[in-house]
């Protein structure tokens, strides 16, 4: 049986070669809210490691919060180029700081300079004020260092939903979970 991470990494490849966004790593992260509500935004996947799924940001985010708060989380990619969907339950745990420090390093400046200054999801009474921080910041010339509550996650799948869609509406899809060791799929209907 292929195993559900290497038909992940064959499909993301397929889609990877014929997309034309600019982003083509966007996924859509859903945490459980503090305040119990699910919670969904878009995040870049930075690699499939260790057959987890690496995602990165502000630990002291609305994101950050909520996973800290509630481990149990979802990704969902939709791939246009394929007309492919992808949508993965696991459980997410922090990356080391090792790790966090090589995936900010690939950071562009721009984003380094965002990620040290920016207060992500905060009110903000003046943002021309930010804006000019994170330009003076980018203009200098010392190296942005990594903000300590700047890291990331490493989700552990525990389901994955692959689903190829057809014009007919009779999509395939297919469930794999991780039962007892090891992965079981099941077709399901469209």
């Amino acid at each position: 049986m292929l195993k559900p991470i290497d038909l992940f990494s064959s499909w993301y490849s397929e889609e990877q070669k014929l997309s034309k966004r600019e982003i083509p790593s966007a996924v859509c992260l859903s945490t459980i809210g503090t305040d119990g509500f699910p919670n969904a935004r878009f995040v870049s996947l930075k690699e499939v490691r260790n057959n987890t799924f690496i995602v990165t940001g502000p630990l002291d985010s609305k994101k950050g919060i909520e996973i800290g708060a509630n481990p149990n989380v979802a990704l969902t990619f939709w791939w246009t180029e394929t007309n492919r969907q992808v949508r993965i339950q696991g459980i997410a745990k922090y990356i080391t700081d090792d790790l966090a420090e090589q995936y900010f390093n690939d950071r562009s400046r721009a984003s380094k300079a965002v990620s040290r200054l920016s207060k992500q999801g905060e009110e903000i009474a003046d943002l021309k004020t930010l804006e000019n921080d994170i330009q003076s910041l980018i203009s200098d010339s010392s190296e942005i260092e990594r903000p300590m509550y700047w890291s990331g996650f490493s989700i552990q799948p525990i389901r994955i939903e692959f689903m190829q869609f057809e014009t007919s509406r009779f999509h395939k899809r297919t469930l794999y979970e991780y039962l007892d060791g090891e992965w079981h799929s099941k077709l399901i209907q469209p």
